[in-house]
């Protein structure tokens, strides 16, 4: 989205934002022109006070008081169908601001894993949060203002031309100044309001990217590095934020210069119109009464086109991010997975990363209902994009996956993971109380069942020294739970709600031996019965697997039981004794 046809394209995804509440933005609409009615009225009736206080018998006060009583209610009407339309605006904006963060937040969940995993997390949170902000402060805005100033310059020119058509002419000839000067302004600011906008997401993702790992900044004296990356971002934002504000704040100054070039025409040709006769001292009040009020809504809708900008171009990153194509929608026909066996086979599967990079190729497996299949490796040999594809995070790019006989992308991914129990290396928690997070896919869980799991997991025991016990909420990612003690509960969610086939990648890999050989007994249990796919870099918690799996650069390269690899004195052979042999 570039350019003029650029800003068209958001302006069309903007007004079907609005399509839903057409009928409000109808009683705003209504609202303004009842304010600016009411306010373009009061003007004739000051004027027509003044000409009964100027005039050259004596002081009407009867009529005068009828006036008084006149403008009063019209001022009352208007402050209260002003408010009622500031009330409607803000419903319709913070209802479309609403609308536009659900899209958001649900089109986040129907991306692929690859746009994610391409991505910073805080770009994507700044998208979400902070430009859907700046969209609603522009939107916001609009409403407000250019409704009324679009009908108060109508209004005023009509009420103008009533008064006097020739002083008039001299207000509408001058105005297009205005116009230009401020369309000169608004097209070097969109383009600083759209580098600003970027800008603020690229400090945003270096923020969120080092508060994720600020021991692993400090432990690494990364300290001064991050702050020089963080300040040469930080001086870009500053120099195209000062370059917008600067463009926008030059609306100001230059339409108010026109506007006073104006006044000053009017009311020079207004008095000398006084003195030949033809207009009333009363009439030439009204007539500047309604110059002023003509030229205050082009400073007001000016500002708006500034302000209007900025929302433009947080509005097309907002909806750069809803046009990323979401991972391929599940088949008419797809089926839904239950009581399965657990039978999963690899047929010649081959997968890229990159279209003109064959990562993985040539990938055959056929793993039996209850078999543990253990997948060693190399760091980067493809294990974790075995398991991404199994999961169908990633859809394998030749050959078929099947499970149970049935091609798993004819089959429904929701079934398809349901199906699957998952502990990762890298642990996930709420930010809620143990047992929620426990509780994660079983939410109606009874007491008895998360107590069960927990000591399963071997975590029940620290859970009843924690404060609350069970029901001590976890901060961010767990808080000050140590990392085993985290994994321990990822553990627990699993043993909760068993499915019929596991994924164990490095589920140990932050637990002390003594818990880990009790953390391999309770394995032992949970994985009877079920296929089990383990990942592991410690070849002592995967001896007892069925099979074993060899990778090294996307390929499987031998295979076999821990024992039958050891005799054919191969790469497993070479890593297992590189990590137990005598030093």
């Amino acid at each position: 989205m570039r350019g003029k046809k650029g800003n068209k394209e958001v302006l069309k995804r903007i007004l079907l934002c609005i399509r839903p509440y057409t009928s409000l933005v109808v009683l705003s609409l209504g609202l303004a022109v009842i304010t600016v009615g009411l306010t373009l009225y009061v003007p004739i009736l000051t004027g027509n006070a003044v000409d009964y206080i100027a005039g050259k018998g004596s002081v009407d006060f009867g009529m005068l008081g009828k006036l008084i009583v006149l403008i009063i209610a019209a001022i009352t009407v208007t402050a209260a169908a002003q408010w009622l339309m500031n009330h409607v605006n803000n419903m319709i904006t913070y209802r479309i601001v609403q609308d536009l963060r659900v899209q958001a937040f649900h089109h986040l969940h129907r991306v692929p894993a690859a746009y994610v995993d391409s991505h910073p997390a805080g770009d994507l949170i700044s998208r979400i949060i902070t430009d859907v902000e700046q969209f609603s402060d522009g939107l916001l805005m609009g409403f407000t203002q250019l409704f009324t100033g679009v009908l108060t310059i109508a209004g005023t020119i009509v009420f103008m031309l009533t008064i006097h058509p020739l002083i008039t002419l001299v207000v509408v000839v001058l105005s297009p100044l205005s116009f230009g000067i401020a369309g000169f302004i608004s097209k070097n600011t969109f383009q600083m309001f759209k580098k600003q906008s970027e800008t603020r997401g690229e400090l945003t993702s270096l923020t969120d990217e080092m508060l994720g790992n600020l021991k692993v900044v400090e432990a690494f004296g990364y300290q001064e590095k991050a702050q020089e990356r963080f300040e040469e971002i930080n001086e870009r934002l500053a120099g195209y934020s000062l370059r917008a504000t600067f463009f926008s704040s030059l609306t100001n100054p230059a339409t108010r210069i026109m506007y006073s070039i104006i006044y000053a025409g009017v009311t020079l040709a207004g008095c000398f119109t006084v003195i030949a006769g033809g207009l009333t001292v009363g009439r030439l009040t009204s007539f500047l009464s309604y110059t002023n009020q003509y030229t205050k809504p082009f400073n007001e809708i000016t500002g708006v086109i500034t302000e209007f900008q900025n929302s433009l171009a947080s509005a097309a990153r907002v909806f750069r991010f809803l046009d990323e194509e979401p991972e391929t929608e599940d088949s008419p026909d797809a089926e839904e997975l239950t009581e399965i066996q657990g039978k999963v086979e690899l047929e010649d599967v081959a997968f890229s990363y990159r279209p003109d990079q064959r990562f993985m190729e040539h990938l055959n497996l056929s793993a039996q209902p209850g078999q543990r299949i253990a997948i060693v490796g190399p760091t980067g040999c493809g294990k974790t994009t075995l398991i991404n594809l199994l999961m169908r995070f990633y859809d394998v790019t030749d050959g078929n996956i099947y499970v149970d006989g049935h091609e798993i992308r004819d089959i429904t991914r929701k079934s398809l993971r349901s199906n699957f129990g998952m502990v990762l290396q890298e642990t996930w928690l709420k930010n809620t109380t143990i047992r929620e997070n426990i509780a994660y896919g079983k939410p109606d869980a009874a007491d008895e069942e998360i107590i069960r799991a927990a000591k399963e997991a071997h975590a029940h025991n620290f859970i009843m020294k924690l404060p609350q016990q069970y029901d001590t909420v976890l901060g961010e990612d767990g808080g000050s739970l140590s990392q085993g003690q985290k994994q321990l509960l990822c553990i627990a969610r699993v043993m909760l709600d068993l499915p019929p086939m596991l994924i164990l990648d490095e589920a140990t890999s932050s637990i002390d031996t003594m818990t880990e050989i009790r953390i391999q007994n309770a394995f032992g249990k949970m994985m009877n019965g079920r296929t089990s796919f383990i990942v592991a870099h410690r070849l002592s918690t995967i001896r007892e697997a069925d099979v074993i799996l060899v990778m090294k650069d996307g390929k499987i390269i031998e295979k076999g039981t821990h024992k039958e690899l050891l005799k054919q004195n191969g790469f497993y052979a070479e890593l297992y004794q590189s990590q137990f042999a005598p030093s």
